[in-house]
């Protein structure tokens, strides 16, 4: 998969979000892109079945096991793992699909996806999100009341290992107070938005009138 071209043909940013089960991470990026028109989000391929009121394309893409390995045969994917007996994994043409409009484009993926994309987009950024306690994390995915509680013990035993990982990550972000979390976020990607490559890429030709250059 040649990737060696992809940071110079596009203007938007990749940002991985990462988070423990019930650290937040979706509700900060559905905030993120409420107030950012900038922000879109790479919905990811999954294998599991859809959860009620979610909708495929938008929260998911969802497909079938064998539909999933063709894609893996392909090589249609920048990362896929597995998870709880599941296949997840986020398309290449997914994402250059938002970048290319000068979008930043969103992956919200575990900690092992985080570190297949850095591989292979060094540039991409990796924000790793963490709730305030243990017991607060265990709150939270006990008041789903989505799954039962053999699943929320194998979540928990889960979220420690991601909590492991946090080093590999450019940020950190401590979501306790949800308003003060999503600044934080959102202060990360109008940073970035300072660099000196991005700004080349956007307002290249303010630059060559300045310096005196034809366009």
């Amino acid at each position: 998969m040649q990737l060696s071209n992809e940071k110079s043909q596009a203007n938007g940013h990749v940002y991985v979000i990462s988070a423990p089960s019930g650290g937040g991470k979706t509700t900060l990026v559905e905030a993120l892109m409420a107030q950012d028109s900038n922000v879109t989000r790479a919905v990811t391929h999954t294998t599991r079945g859809a959860r009620e009121g979610e909708e495929n394309g938008v929260d998911y893409h969802f497909v079938t096991k064998d539909q999933f390995r063709e894609m893996i045969q392909n090589e249609d994917f920048l990362e896929h793992a597995e998870v709880f007996d599941n296949l997840y994994g986020t398309s290449l043409a997914e994402v250059r699909k938002h970048t290319a409009t000068g979008k930043d484009v969103v992956l919200v993926i575990d900690w092992q996806g985080a570190a297949s994309v850095k591989a292979m987009m060094p540039e991409a950024q990796l924000i790793f999100v963490i709730p305030p306690s243990i017991a607060e994390l265990e709150a939270r995915l006990s008041a789903r009341k989505q799954d039962d509680p053999e699943i929320v013990k194998k979540r928990m035993a889960d979220a420690m290992n991601q909590i492991r990982h946090y080093e590999k990550f450019d940020y950190v972000i401590i979501n306790d107070d949800f308003k003060s979390a999503l600044q934080d976020l959102s202060q990360i990607f109008k940073v970035n938005r300072l660099r000196t490559h991005y700004q080349k890429s956007k307002n290249q030709p303010l630059l060559d009138d300045l310096l005196g250059e034809k366009i």
